[in-house]
């Protein structure tokens, strides 16, 4: 459960699926909804997998219900211990909890042989011979229906020899699989005698080497939805033709529950890739820094960026549950959290590239103690002291040394605002041998403290800045879009890894930041004033070294690069 109010369906029109298991307590169908989010440990959770968590466990907090963590631990040569261990945090840092109903598709093995042992007894099932090329020879196509193995009527005897001694290890790997035995010419090529066990040696991460055959996915999913009595089986949209066979199979083995498969789209988004054999070659093939690089969208990534857990969520219940697949604008997702940083994260002072102020009147054995806000919209927020010295540094940006017009920031003869300390005036500014500038010389107004005038004069601008003599030094990462275009897995002629976005990583080092950060907690989010929103990275800081990742900018800098519609049909693209 999460800790923070959730909507309920009363606070927010209700989609298809919502509707569907309102329905079902209406009638007294389901009274209590069970639903299930059943990862496969073999990768990372991404942020399409976010939106079927939110959905899942969202349905079980808003309708009294109850969602089961399962793990679809079926294949064990590409499966881990740590797999598990990750996605169970995932899952509890996005705010749920699955309580005691955490399972495994390995607690069932032995049920689920018995089943396929049924449905040999029925007729229903058969040991094929066939090699996977075969197998998909014999298949046939969309327009031509499949062949017969020469091994479909063997007899039930025959088959549960064979199928018990593939069990007992009697054949090599592949040599042999069980497949249902349905209908070799339906238009559904799903239902043309699927495969459902096969012959895999593999050590398994919890049942070792018990077992050297595995049932597969089709197979597997639905009775564990049957065995855990869950009533909505929620999946996405590419899984609507397996619903034939997930129904075959409970209607042929006459099981006493029969949950409901619904489908619903699956999250797409502008500017990244969903696809986890596509992750997988970015990690590889070393584009990002692991599966928790800041610019993946997988949650790991997500959190070490800064993103909040409930920014996800709001983002997921932003965009909805439809029936059609669609293109959301990753402008939403980054607005999502910008809007809840806006209210959660408290600002501060950091200057990124350093520019050193003197301001000559100041006396350089003095300082002293400002007051700044930490939410200017937040007094409970509290404040916190600022030192103010002789020697500053401002942004590199806030000056030209002929500016323009509109130009409200620093040059020979302007005047601006210190944040929360005085107006300051450019009187002179030193340069290299290369004409680069190294330093400003600035007079102060001592009747100008707090940021507010005397004799009433406004100023125009208004800058951050930081003690040159208290400032810590830190590295800041400023990560943008992984891609720059916005399908970049859509194009054809070009392998998606050439639209890396060769910007979305910049490190900047040698930035002076304001002293408080020097005691932030790691993972914590920050704004600096003007730059952005912050992450105090909790895997490469070191004590005095603090390193902090760029969440999101203040404003969408991409918004007029972005298609002006945020989302659209895929069939549109």
């Amino acid at each position: 459960m999460t800790s923070e109010p959730q909507n309920t369906p009363d606070q927010r029109p209700l989609d298809f699926i919502r509707q569907i298991v309102k329905q079902d307590q209406r009638t007294g169908k389901h009274l209590v909804p069970i639903t299930r989010f059943p990862p496969e440990p073999n990768g990372f959770l991404h942020i399409g997998h976010a939106k079927s968590i939110c959905l899942n466990f969202g349905i079980s907090n808003e309708f009294n219900g109850t969602c089961h963590l399962r793990f679809d631990d079926t294949n064990p040569s590409k499966e881990e211990e740590a797999y598990v261990e990750s996605i169970k945090t995932d899952v509890k840092w996005l705010g749920f909890d699955w309580g005691e109903h955490l399972y495994f598709a390995s607690d069932y093995f032995d049920k689920l042989y018995n089943f396929a042992e049924q449905l040999i007894d029925k007729g229903k099932a058969y040991v094929c011979d066939l090699t996977p090329d075969q197998i998909r020879q014999y298949r046939g196509t969309l327009t031509e229906p499949g062949t017969d193995s020469p091994y479909r009527n063997r007899t039930a005897a025959e088959n549960l020899e064979l199928f018990r001694k593939m069990k007992a290890g009697a054949f090599p790997d592949g040599s042999r699989v069980l497949r249902a035995k349905i209908d070799m010419s339906s238009p559904a090529i799903i239902m043309r005698d699927p495969v459902i066990y096969r012959i895999l040696r593999s050590t398994h991460h919890r049942t070792g080497d018990t077992w050297c055959i595995y049932p597969m996915y089709d197979f597997t999913h639905c009775l564990s939805d049957m065995l855990e009595k869950i009533t909505h089986s929620l999946c996405t949209l590419e899984f609507q033709d397996n619903r034939m066979l997930y129904d075959w199979v409970l209607d042929t083995l006459e099981t006493p529950c029969h949950p409901r498969q619904i489908e619903f789209a699956r999250l797409n988004l502008t500017y990244t890739v969903m696809s986890k054999r596509k992750l997988l070659q970015l990690v590889n093939e070393k584009y990002v820094d692991g599966w928790d690089d800041p610019r993946m969208l997988t949650i790991s990534g997500l959190r070490r960026r800064g993103y909040t857990p409930r920014s996800i969520r709001n983002f997921c219940a932003q965009i909805g549950i439809g029936k059609k697949e669609s293109l959301i604008d990753m402008g939403i997702l980054e607005n999502a959290v910008r809007e809840d940083l806006n209210e959660t994260a408290a600002r501060v002072m950091g200057v990124l590239d350093p520019l050193k102020v003197i301001i000559d009147n100041y006396p350089a054995d003095r300082s002293e103690t400002l007051t700044a806000q930490n939410h200017p919209q937040k007094p409970e927020f509290g404040t916190r002291e600022l030192l103010f010295s002789r020697e500053l540094y401002i942004e590199r940006s806030d000056f030209m040394e002929d500016p323009p017009r509109k130009f409200f920031r620093l040059g020979p003869g302007r005047e601006v605002r210190l944040r929360y300390g005085y107006y300051i005036t450019c009187t002179s500014y030193e340069t290299d041998d290369t004409g680069r500038v190294t330093a400003l010389h600035c007079s102060y107004d001592p009747e100008t403290r707090g940021g507010s005038s005397a004799d009433g004069r406004k100023v125009k601008g208004t800058i951050h800045w930081v003690s040159a003599a208290h400032a810590i030094d830190g590295e800041v990462c400023l990560y943008d879009r992984l891609f720059d275009v916005e399908h970049p897995d859509g194009d054809r002629e070009n392998d998606f890894k050439t639209h890396i976005n060769p910007d979305s990583k910049q490190v900047l080092t040698g930035c002076k930041l304001e002293p408080s950060l020097a005691h932030l907690e790691p993972g914590s989010q920050v704004q600096f004033e003007r730059q952005g929103y912050f992450c105090l990275d909790a895997t490469l800081s070191t004590p005095g070294r603090p390193v902090f990742n760029r969440v999101v900018t203040l404003r969408d800098s991409w918004e007029k690069q972005a298609a002006p519609v945020q989302t659209k049909s895929l069939k549109q693209k």
